[in-house]
């Protein structure tokens, strides 16, 4: 990389950082920090949706995996896309309103207000690590990507990300969020769709013709494989109900018509991003092929662009990296500190000493995070177990607990703790290489878990007078 690339990049990084501090000087209160003063528009919820699932394994990984398989690897980003619309059109009227209604602030929040605290609990534990799991694949993707373009360290190019990320996470909250994403969203879909793609074109001898010297597993849909498509889509589709973010995003909104816009204005640019990912990955398979699938997409931005156009590529890259890096872990702090510090530790605490609270939580995320990072390489493997983990238990208690009246906070609790539990016992199976039924995604027996103990407990488990009035109350139109 040239020296111009290097003063963009450090200029870029630079700006973050400014960025969270006139952000954190603005705020006046909690609600400013965790929410944004809940006045965002629709661009800056289109924006917030979008730059918080489009991150580095979506752009980095989808190139990763086109590169190596083919069209395939655009289900990844395209699920996505898909699992935004039926989230939208479902749910987020629905929470807006709960919102408003009972004053509640975060995901854990409305499972206290539909079952009991210690539902709330392990909802709160599922939080926290699923989002922690989300910021690590970030931070690996981001390192990997500066190392390979500049040529610095990988541990010294990843703790660079990091710090960056988590300072001006930690002290701009929301609003830094807000402020930054705006940026980061623009240089993410100017970069990989409006350069990258008639780039990647224009390299190409004889245009589309040139994909028939790709092999012919290249074209097939399906060759990823259909099992773990479904249940990448399956942990996908079931994580936009049970992510707090998501949450967050629909209650910072204005109102309800500024947060169903912005959600499928993002859906669509989503899509965008999908089909211009895997293109890039399947382009840097013809233009350098002696690259292999990590480094592919750096190879190519190397190969293509001259100097000064590829820091700017480069920073639309690191923008999308950086951008669900940093939503990512204000979720995880937020729901760490409000919570479970304030909820369980500390009921008194001042609206002061939460904000720093959460600033120091987010800096233990980012830590965390790192040390995840030194422990696996593969960023989709990474992200896939977050997603379990965020999603697999909670999915049929949140969303049978907005319509069905028996859903009851025994069976919810129960359900959520076990499935958890089988998770993480699966996952570990598989790292360990125990073999046999631990090669299946922990996703399916977490599920299945779920499941077979929420349906019956609710059905059999009587609820008390207070119970019954309370789920009244919350499915109150």
């Amino acid at each position: 990389m040239g020296a111009v690339d290097i003063v963009i990049i450090a200029a870029y990084m630079i700006l973050m950082l400014v960025l969270g501090i006139y952000a954190g000087k603005k705020q006046k209160n909690t609600e400013d920090y965790f929410l944004a003063g809940k006045n965002a528009d629709v661009f800056s919820v289109a924006c917030l949706w979008l730059s918080s699932w489009i991150g580095g394994a979506s752009i980095v990984g989808t190139a990763e995996r086109a590169f190596d398989m083919g069209v395939t690897a655009v289900w990844y980003v395209l699920i996505i896309a898909v699992s935004l619309v039926i989230f939208a059109l479902s749910f987020i009227r629905m929470i807006k309103r709960l919102s408003e209604r009972f004053d509640l602030t975060t995901y854990p929040d409305f499972i206290e207000q539909r079952y009991d605290s210690r539902t709330r609990l392990v909802a709160s534990i599922c939080t926290i690590l699923g989002m922690t799991g989300f910021v690590a694949s970030q931070f690996l993707a981001g390192g990997a990507i500066l190392s390979a373009l500049t040529g610095w360290n990988a541990k010294t190019s990843l703790i660079i990300v990091a710090v960056v990320i988590t300072f001006y996470t930690a002290f701009g909250g929301l609003l830094a969020v807000t402020y930054t994403d705006w940026f980061q969203t623009l240089i993410l879909l100017v970069g990989i769709v409006v350069l990258g793609v008639p780039a990647c074109y224009a390299k190409l001898d004889g245009g589309l013709q040139a994909f028939q010297a790709l092999p012919e597993g290249y074209f097939d849909l399906g060759s990823w494989g259909w099992l773990s498509i479904a249940g990448l889509g399956v942990s996908t589709l079931f994580s936009f109900y049970t992510n707090m973010d998501n949450y967050t995003r629909c209650i910072a909104a204005k109102d309800e018509k500024v947060s169903m816009k912005g959600a499928m204005i993002a859906a669509a640019g989503i899509f965008f991003v999908a089909v211009s990912a895997t293109f890039l990955g399947m382009c840097a398979k013809i233009i350098v092929p002696e690259a292999t699938g990590a480094n592919a997409l750096a190879y190519l931005i190397v190969d293509i662009f001259p100097s000064g156009l590829r820091g700017i590529l480069l920073i639309g890259i690191i923008a999308a990296i950086m951008s669900s890096a940093d939503i990512c872990m204000l979720t995880a702090s937020t729901s760490l500190a409000k919570d479970v510090y304030r909820r369980y530790i500390r009921p008194q605490v001042s609206d002061q000493e939460l904000q720093k609270v959460t600033i120091g939580c987010s800096f233990a995320i980012g830590v965390i995070a790192v040390l995840i990072t030194l422990n696996s390489q593969n960023i989709i493997d990474v992200l896939f177990i977050a997603l379990t983990i965020n999603s697999a238990g909670l999915f049929l208690p949140t969303v049978f607990g907005m319509f069905w009246e028996k859903a009851n906070s025994h069976a919810a609790f129960l359900s959520t703790l076990c499935s958890l539990l089988a998770i993480l016992f699966w996952f570990a199976g598989g790292t360990m290489g125990w073999g046999g039924v631990f090669r299946m995604d922990p996703l399916w027996p977490g599920v299945l878990i779920s499941a077979v103990l929420f349906f019956p407990l609710s059905i059999w488990k009587e609820q008390t007078p207070e119970e019954k009035q309370k789920v009244r109350d919350f499915m109150k139109q």
